[in-house]
C-alpha cells in the first residue's frame, strides 16, 4: 500500500492508497481542495470539520445531479436505439420488397 501526502485547504494529510493509484488520489484531493476552498471563500474560515462536511455535501450533490443526468441519458439512448432498430427493420423490409419486385420484373 502506497502512502501519499495530500494538501487540503493548505494542510497536509497522509493518506494510504493502493499501489499505482497515487496520481488518481492526488487528482481527487485537488478536486476536494478546490471545493473546500470555495466553501471557505463563501462562508469564511470555519473549522476543518465543517469545511470538509460542506465540501463533501456539495460534491455529493454534484454527483447526485450527474447520476440523474446519466440515468436520463441512458434512457434516451435506449429509446434512440429502439427507434433505430425499428427504422432498420422497416428499411430492410422495403429493400426486400423492392428486390422481390425487381426479380418479378426480371422474370417477365
Amino acid at each position: 500500500m502506497a502512502q501519499v501526502t495530500i494538501q487540503v485547504n493548505g494542510r497536509p494529510y497522509a493518506v494510504g492508497c493502493e499501489d499505482g493509484q497515487e496520481a488518481h488520489l492526488y487528482e481527487l484531493a485537488r478536486t476536494f481542495d478546490r471545493q473546500v476552498r470555495q466553501v471557505s471563500e463563501e462562508m469564511g474560515q470555519l473549522g476543518d470539520t465543517r469545511l470538509f462536511l460542506m465540501g463533501a455535501l456539495l460534491l455529493a450533490d454534484e454527483l447526485h445531479d450527474l447520476r440523474s443526468r446519466m440515468t436520463s441519458l441512458q434512457a434516451e439512448l435506449a429509446r434512440l436505439q429502439s427507434d433505430n432498430a425499428r427504422i432498420e427493420a422497416r428499411a430492410a423490409a422495403a429493400v426486400d420488397k423492392a428486390a422481390a419486385k425487381l426479380e418479378k420484373l426480371a422474370a417477365e
